[in-house]
């Protein structure tokens, strides 16, 4: 059963070894901000070979913008018999209100 955590106990799970967070909103989302220590794959990348993207054995935090795509994406890694796989509950919208911190890419200015 794919579990939901609120975004204090998926900052207490990340800190444990051999847990993955996976990152499920397109690029443009990404660099506007993101988790510490995810990784970027866009759910419609990880429909297509989730083996691909995923590691059996690991702790998986899916996340997005508010809980809705991650909590598909944790339903299909279920599915595919992925054991130990969450949905972060509000998202990246939730880390933040919690006061947690969130990584955004710089881009290069123009020369």
């Amino acid at each position: 059963m794919v579990g939901t955590l609120k975004a204090a106990a998926a900052a207490d799970l990340l800190a444990k070894p051999d847990v993955e967070i996976v990152d499920v909103r397109d690029d443009r989302e990404w660099v506007s901000g993101h988790i510490p220590n995810a990784r970027s794959v866009p759910l419609e990348l990880l429909r297509t070979n989730p083996d691909a993207y995923l590691r059996h054995g690991a702790t998986i935090v899916f996340v997005c913008a508010k809980g809705v795509r991650s909590l598909q994406a944790a339903k299909m890694a279920e599915r595919l018999g992925y054991q130990a796989v969450f949905s972060l509950d509000g998202g990246t919208a939730a880390w933040a209100k919690a006061g947690l911190p969130l990584v955004a890419e710089r881009t290069a200015a123009a020369a």
